[in-house]
């Protein structure tokens, strides 16, 4: 007998029929796919979007760390990818920049070269994130030099004078992306120098977008992750 379930996840054609082995196919593009991958697919989305952590998820949906692992990896590629397309030839309103360390880091000088550096556009009610180069390949030539303290200080007027411009600025939508930013993220821990352009952009996703909308999202990309 044929039944008719859901949408499609690879071409949304809204006609799938379960065959004797349980599977659904699309009546259009005559894929098939599982419903117990769909309900997988659904289970790992809904926790990445309610920042459930790999190993919080690992354990409510009972499956392994390496496997939730990999899977949150490829949806911050995939969100990185989703989020430079939607970008791309926006008229941009206004921008900004912002320096990121690490609380536990900011009392020791060398630390500085650790910072993380990216601009902040505003366009349509949303924000883009571009992660600049980061200065800790410049490190070892200025300790070497011996000019650390020349640098730190400069560095640490800079900051200065930039937490208090961020302080007498109105309130606006990059002002406000700052501190989600930050509150959003403390929850991850020894987050690489390679890695952070991805949970930037999973911050940035989640501050654009509604919850549902963040679902959606992620879903359809359901075939390729």
């Amino acid at each position: 007998m044929i039944k008719f379930f859901m949408k499609c996840i690879y071409c949304n054609h809204e006609k799938l029929y379960v065959l004797k082995s349980g599977q659904l196919k699309c009546s259009k593009c005559k894929k098939k796919v599982s419903p117990k991958k769909i309900q997988t697919d659904l289970d790992l989305i809904n926790c990445f979007c309610e920042n459930f952590s790999a190993n919080q998820t690992s354990k409510e949906l009972h499956m392994s760390y390496v496997t939730v692992k990999k899977r949150y990896e490829r949806f911050r590629q995939l969100i990185a990818n989703h989020l430079e397309e939607e970008y791309q030839e926006k008229t941009v309103r206004e921008y900004d920049e912002y320096i990121y360390l690490q609380q536990s880091k900011k009392k020791i000088k060398e630390n500085i070269f650790d910072a993380q550096n990216f601009l902040t556009f505003h366009y349509e009610n949303k924000v883009y994130n571009l992660l600049m180069p980061n200065l800790n390949r410049y490190k070892n030539q200025f300790l070497d030099d011996g000019l650390q303290d020349i640098y730190f200080k400069e560095f640490s007027k800079f900051m200065m004078l930039n937490k208090v411009s961020k302080v007498q600025k109105r309130e606006n939508l990059i002002t406000r992306f700052w501190l989600f930013f930050e509150k959003s993220i403390l929850k991850y821990k020894g987050v690489k120098d390679e890695n952070f352009v991805y949970y930037l952009k999973e911050i940035e996703f989640k501050f654009n977008y509604e919850l549902d909308k963040q679902k959606e999202i992620l879903l359809s990309f359901t075939s390729t992750a």
